[in-house]
């Protein structure tokens, strides 16, 4: 038992070496004023017993020598209260300095975690749990672990002292503060334990109680929201989350509250035991009143004191549990694809060698023994039905997921032993729930290349490609002009404007070679979504593309069409031939033919 509580401390060493390389003026300046404000109490108690002492003898022998003694004894406690006082604000003001940077550096480091993740990371809902709980205690467990680590030092150099001078009086006296404090520890251990269990234990119910606020206060959910009459609903199922989990926190107050107030009753039983022990041995004129005072002080301070140890400690075993999931969350293993291709030896296209691929977690293959060659210059079009597995094929080519068996091919080569930001930069894609950024429009397709992120040129050109400059040059600030409406003067955008903003976005990327298209024009209407891909197509003449469409008016303009099933390609080739062999395409394309009649 003793072995697996102490093992939870194991984050002391991490956590002090994280305020370290926070802030190391700041660390020295706490550590020296800790050390400082420890030794203090026993001095000022020690001085008030020479105060009480050099009174009691200047009355009774009216000598000015001892009148001196005592004015000089008050004048020595004032200054050292002033210093005390002094150490005491800058403990608090660099723990609060220290505070702000220790959060920021925190949450620094989880968001440089979550940037090296995969895909499957977020997708995995144990893994997104785990992140959650680290950044809900980001910026406050790290400082509170050490804040309390410090507490620790400075309560036991002032124990220490304290012990010091209470062992003239009776070595009994200390060995009393100790046990009599003992109790309130282990309790406050114990519930530590239980809040942390059910912490971690609700995470998935806090998850969705803020993703119930979003559904609820958010612009873009307010629609829906509105015409289904689900605001009602959705507020039902926020406070019902509340109400479970108030249920188990006030159960959990009220047991920790009645049992620290038990507990503490022994604690003050003891104190005013030890108290009627030093009165009655300064009644036997064994001690001094002045040593009677400092007696008193020093026991009701050192038992204050050894509870703040106690505290202190249990507050770090409390600590460190929550720091378990951050540090866990931080060292967590990534399997990063590391290559180290950054060029290309051939022009030999994209070719799929009988890859399957099963999502993480699943035992379905959702794509199934797919093989295609698309060659430089060349255009692919995807159409199924949704759950086909045409946008998971999207991710294996981009590499957000490696394939489950198989082989991708880049250039001949496997994009495993491609180094990944080369990679990137020579694949262009926009799918279908692109990122509406609430950024400027010109950062908007900026994003686009992040390398020439404010380059208003490109911006020009990329715009030009993508059909949105027509609507962007009337508007007041143009490319400076802020889309959404999160912050002041947003401009909202339609549909279809916003997909030609991902377009321009897609011909940002000057470098790419490949081109994806997944259901990027969903928002346009027939005849503009037939006008953009012709625009297209002029542009992308020596760029492969893949365009992922329902509509088959569009795709008929591909060099190949590939029809997918059920994750598996059961039609392939030009839009004649496929009419020809009067299959699933054949029949889609008229069904869909007769509803333009």
């Amino acid at each position: 038992m003793i072995q697996k509580t102490f093992s939870h401390f194991r984050f002391v060493q991490k956590a002090l070496h994280l305020v370290w390389d926070t802030s190391k003026i700041l660390t020295i300046v706490i550590v020296s004023v800790t050390i400082i404000n420890g030794l203090l109490p026993a001095l000022i108690a020690y001085i008030g017993k020479l105060i009480v002492d050099t009174v009691v003898h200047a009355s009774q022998e009216s000598s000015p020598h001892l009148n001196t003694d005592a004015f000089y004894y008050v004048g020595l406690e004032a200054l050292v209260i002033i210093l005390f006082a002094g150490s005491q604000k800058a403990s608090q003001v660099s723990q609060s300095l220290l505070r702000v940077l220790l959060g920021q550096k925190v949450n620094v480091l989880i968001l440089e975690k979550a940037l090296t993740l995969e895909l499957s990371h977020f997708e995995d809902s144990e893994f997104y749990d785990k992140m959650t709980q680290s950044r809900t205690q980001a910026s406050s467990r790290p400082l509170s672990l050490v804040s309390r680590i410090f507490s620790l030092i400075q309560s036991g150099l002032t124990l220490i002292t304290f012990g010091g001078l209470l062992f003239q009086f009776s070595y009994w006296a200390v060995l009393v503060l100790l046990i009599a404090t003992l109790p309130a520890f282990f309790a406050e251990t114990k519930f530590s334990n239980h809040a942390f269990r059910l912490f971690r234990w609700r995470s998935p119910d806090t998850r969705e109680q803020i993703y119930l606020e979003t559904l609820i206060a958010r612009e873009d959910h307010a629609k829906e929201v509105k015409l289904f009459q689900l605001g009602r609903m959705l507020l039902e199922r926020y406070k019902a989350i509340f109400d479970r989990l108030y249920f188990e926190d006030r159960n959990l107050t009220i047991k920790k509250g009645i049992w620290s107030y038990l507990l503490g009753l022994l604690g003050t039983i003891t104190f005013y035991g030890a108290y009627a022990w030093i009165v009655y041995e300064t009644i036997q004129k064994k001690i001094t009143l002045g040593e009677m005072t400092m007696y008193l002080v020093v026991f009701r301070q050192g038992q204050s004191t050894f509870s703040s140890i106690l505290s202190s400690i249990g507050g770090m075993y409390e600590d460190n549990l929550y720091l378990a999931n951050l540090f866990e969350f931080l060292d967590q293993e990534i399997d990063p694809v590391v290559g180290s291709i950054r060029e290309g030896i051939a022009s030999l296209g994209i070719q799929f060698e009988n890859v399957f691929f099963t999502y993480p977690g699943s035992s379905q293959p959702i794509l199934k023994d797919i093989s295609f060659h698309l060659k430089p210059g060349e255009k692919l079009a995807i159409v199924g039905e949704n759950g086909s597995g045409k946008t998971t094929l999207i991710k294996l080519l981009t590499r957000l997921y490696k394939p489950t068996s198989g082989r991708i091919l880049l250039d001949g080569i496997d994009l495993n032993e491609w180094e990944e930001t080369t990679l990137r930069k020579r694949i262009g894609v926009i799918f279908q729930n692109f990122v509406q950024y609430q950024f400027t429009i010109g950062e908007n397709i900026g994003v686009g290349d992040v390398e020439h992120l404010a380059e208003t040129e490109k911006w020009e050109i990329a715009s030009n490609k993508g059909m949105a400059k027509p609507f962007i040059d009337p508007l007041p600030d143009k490319f400076n002009t802020r889309l959404g409406k999160w912050f002041k003067g947003g401009q909202e955008l339609s549909g279809g404007q916003w997909q030609k903003i991902a377009l321009s976005r897609a011909f940002m990327r000057t470098k790419a070679d490949v081109i994806v298209l997944d259901e990027p024009t969903s928002a346009m209407d027939a005849e503009a979504e037939m006008n953009i891909f012709n625009h297209f197509r002029s542009l992308t003449a020596d760029q492969m593309v893949i365009l992922i469409s329902h509509r088959f008016s569009t795709v008929r303009i591909a060099d190949q069409i590939m029809v997918m099933n059920a994750g598996s390609i059961i039609e392939q080739g030009t839009h004649e031939k496929l009419l020809e062999l009067e299959g699933r395409y054949s029949h889609l394309f008229h069904l869909q033919a007769e509803g333009y009649k």
